[in-house]
């Protein structure tokens, strides 16, 4: 049985500490490669359609979102990396901003890195994967568009994707924003990661 989100509100955008809101609660923040499944991948895990907007257009996000969940959690938005279709000064700005809120965020437990199931760990998401740990956060994998899989194939992927990064194949947790697929998987690993 998964967790019951019975709210899950925007808070706020920001780009620095003066804007974040207070750190009382537990925050776990999601990160990835711009047009990867981020934004569709909290909706899921919220049970709402369009609490995050979702884009076709890759960059969408650029400031880092806050949403309150059941007043007991934030779910933080950060902006997507990678082929981001925005100017490369606003780019720029992303990795500092993005290292500013890692490393000042005493609140924060867990950092999702969301990757596409199809093409795997690629550079970017694996330098985030080994920064988690410098900032005293725990990584937690997850492969979205699991569901171009069909079950075995889905397995075999993880267990290939294990072996590249040197992992437990159950450490890797497979994703469907579409079936729903891997919902209560990840819940209940964030929720022991935000001691909730």
């Amino acid at each position: 049985m998964a967790w019951q989100v019975k709210t899950a509100d925007f808070v706020t955008s920001a780009t620095g500490p003066e804007g974040f809101p207070e750190g009382d609660r537990p925050e776990i923040a999601f990160g990835g490669r711009s047009n990867v499944g981020k934004s569709s991948l909290i909706n899921t895990l919220v049970g709402r359609k369009k609490l995050v907007k979702t884009s076709k257009r890759p960059g969408r996000t650029q400031l880092i979102n806050f949403f309150n969940i059941n007043d007991k959690l934030y779910a933080v938005d950060l902006p997507g990396y990678g082929f981001a279709k925005v100017p490369k000064e606003v780019k720029d700005a992303w990795g500092p901003m993005i290292e500013g809120y890692l490393s000042n965020r005493p609140s924060l437990r867990a950092l999702v890195v969301v990757m596409d199931l199809r093409r795997g760990v690629q550079e970017d998401d694996w330098e985030l994967i080994m920064a988690a740990p410098h900032f005293g956060i725990q990584p937690v994998m997850v492969f979205t568009k699991a569901d171009k899989f069909k079950k075995n194939a889905r397995e075999q992927r993880r267990r290939e994707l294990a072996k590249d990064i040197e992992a437990n194949p159950g450490d890797l947790i497979l994703f469907s924003s579409t079936t729903g697929l891997g919902r209560d998987e990840l819940w209940k690993r964030l929720l022991y990661l935000a001691g909730l």
